[in-house]
């Protein structure tokens, strides 16, 4: 009878109970989808919206600022489907035990120089990085040689150090490798110390989440 009475209410004029049940709920799976949605994207609504506004107060800014928004999206749409692509692959095929004996938290200085490479050798933008450190989090790496991989990727990437030395010299080239190497372990060292057990708990949860979901 519930569900007969709540179908009428909707005006479904569905009098069999059990149909009745199952459209509500898909109706509620959509809507709890829907939701994650919007609240996955927020920040990117938010930012269409301001897009938008500033289109109507101001058409010439705002379309400058769409042209360049459409070709930073252009950009990383021509970047970031092979690196999930890749991704994909690497979840499925390399078992986390692998994973886990080169840069898990009994690696030990073997982790750190191994994820050191992995960023160092890597090409594309920093934020094609975040996807990998996701999957990275998910098959047990340890936070320490998450931060060196993405410190690695973001300032001593090898394809920017070759293009350095031919413009700059191999000796500031060299400097700033050093000094950037020995940063990136002392900022490493202190973000894993200063992280407390609960986020980094949350932390390998949204990744596995993320992940699982993408």
């Amino acid at each position: 009878m519930f569900w007969e009475t709540y179908c009428t209410k909707k005006k479904y004029f569905i009098t069999d109970s059990c149909s009745c049940h199952i459209l509500y709920r898909r109706g509620d799976y959509v809507m709890s989808k829907l939701k994650k949605i919007v609240k996955r994207y927020l920040f990117f609504l938010f930012l269409l919206l301001l897009n938008v506004l500033l289109l109507i107060v101001q058409p010439k800014l705002g379309r400058e600022v769409i042209s360049l928004s459409l070709d930073n999206l252009l950009e990383m749409l021509s970047i970031i489907p092979p690196i999930f692509l890749l991704l994909g692959l690497m979840d499925v095929w390399v078992p986390k035990e692998t994973i886990m004996k080169f840069m898990g938290k009994d690696a030990g200085i073997k982790g750190g120089i191994f994820a050191f490479v992995l960023g160092s050798f890597s090409s594309g933008p920093l934020y094609a990085s975040f996807p990998v450190a996701m999957v990275f989090l998910k098959k047990g790496v340890s936070l320490i040689n998450i931060f060196i991989f993405l410190g690695a990727w973001s300032t001593t990437k090898i394809p920017m150090m070759l293009f350095e030395i031919t413009q700059l010299g191999s000796k500031f080239a060299l400097i700033r490798f050093c000094l950037n190497l020995i940063a990136i372990i002392v900022l490493a060292m202190i973000m894993e110390k200063t992280t407390t057990k609960k986020d980094i708990d949350a932390m390998y949860k949204l990744a596995s989440q993320q992940v699982d979901e993408s």
